[in-house]
């Protein structure tokens, strides 16, 4: 017979799964613009499109004012963060303990730098994000394994 797992549960794995998503899509786009960075300087210095030059020439101005070094670290450790993150998802989905303690220690320890950038100034991605978090944290404390079980291995 197939376990029903909790609703919180489930929001959790599905949030965990989506910032793996975007965190992988950062990593690749990280490094494929380190593997095209002279053609992406190229590009902006000879594109033109009416009506979205805007976003696409702050995009641009951000990507090409980091070096080379700082894309490849960014890339690299967008990619790590990822494949923790995914690997905290597939743990909590199977219900283990030790996802369940890294998972509540990964977003305890992001609270206090959440709290000092909400103090810089407030946005509507910093909220969420943080409101997110505070509730992930406290579902986990709330429903921690009391006791060591098969599941564990």
């Amino acid at each position: 017979m197939k376990k029903k797992r909790p609703f919180g549960l489930i929001a959790i794995v599905l949030y965990k799964t989506f910032v793996s998503a975007l965190l992988l899509m950062t990593a690749i786009a990280l490094l494929l613009t380190l593997d095209n960075y002279e053609a992406l300087a190229d590009f902006s210095d000879s594109y033109t499109l009416e009506g979205k030059s805007g976003i696409i020439d702050w995009g641009l101005e951000k990507l090409l004012n980091l070096s080379p070094r700082t894309l490849q670290f960014s890339g690299l450790g967008a990619l790590g963060y990822a494949i923790v993150t995914e690997i905290e998802a597939i743990g909590l989905w199977y219900e283990k303990r030790w996802a369940h303690i890294l998972v509540l220690f990964l977003v305890g320890i992001s609270i206090p730098p959440e709290i000092y950038e909400l103090s810089r100034g407030i946005s509507i991605v910093k909220a969420i994000v943080f409101l997110i978090n505070v509730a992930v944290f406290v579902y986990l404390l709330k429903s921690f394994p009391e006791h060591s079980s098969s599941k564990d291995s």
